[in-house]
């Protein structure tokens, strides 16, 4: 695979104050990041459904469609989509409320813009199928029960059933999956997919269990136990 560059990725940036959607956009295109503005959620909604992109930095408290909407919205239209909500704000319920929207990260205003781009460059390298990988040699396929999971097309299937996954539901269930029988701890999990781990985080990821236990109900030789105060056991019966 050839090395990817920053120019081969396009951002979405939905920022409704015209002085810092300016610096950052000047920021992301210094470091070579193409970059496309909208000034509110349906502008930034609009500029979604013209053109491709590869991840979404959207401000919460936008005129017209909030982040929380907007991500929703996008979400329709490509369930994948990185995203990282910018925010005012520093209530951990609205950073859970982000993370239940399927964020990939939160960052709350004042922040640098060497921390943005560090976090953005995670995202992609964790997120992006087309980023390079670190770990060409990992295991892609997995059988679970009557399910065969494809880790890179973020997707499960039986039969004629095929469920899309999230990023973040299909990382939960490969870490399962690479643990079946075994403990996985809470914090591991937490470092691993949302790369910190505290209680709103641990309350999200409860979330994502919920629905990877609803997409696998269909076999009843599968069952993702929850170990109280611990984590979670992936058990298949032979």
């Amino acid at each position: 695979m050839n090395t990817m560059t920053p120019e081969d990725f396009k951002i979405l940036l939905v920022e409704d104050d015209p002085n810092l959607s300016m610096v950052l956009q000047d920021y992301l295109e210094l470091m070579q990041y193409k970059t496309i503005l909208g000034g509110d959620g349906e502008e930034g909604l609009a500029r979604f459904k013209e053109q491709e992109f590869d991840l979404c930095i959207l401000d919460v408290m936008l005129p017209k469609m909030d982040g929380f909407a907007l991500a929703t919205a996008l979400r329709q239209i490509k369930k994948n989509i990185p995203i990282i909500f910018l925010t005012a704000k520093s209530l951990k319920e609205d950073r859970l409320k982000g993370f239940l929207h399927g964020c990939d990260d939160y960052i709350t205003k004042p922040f640098s813009t060497d921390e943005l781009n560090l976090r953005i460059k995670a995202i992609l390298r964790r997120c992006v199928v087309r980023y390079p990988q670190i770990h060409s040699r990992e295991q892609k396929i997995f059988n679970i029960g009557k399910f065969v999971f494809d880790v890179p097309n973020l997707e499960i299937s039986t039969g004629n059933t095929k469920y899309a996954l999230t990023r973040k539901e299909a990382g939960l269930l490969k870490l399962l999956c690479e643990n079946e029988n075994q403990l996985l701890s809470r914090e591991i999990a937490q470092q691993t997919i949302w790369g910190e781990s505290d209680y709103f985080i641990s309350r999200s990821m409860d979330v994502f269990i919920a629905r990877l236990r609803k997409y696998l109900k269909e076999d009843p030789d599968i069952t993702i136990k929850n170990v109280h105060g611990s984590g979670f056991m992936l058990q298949v019966k032979k």
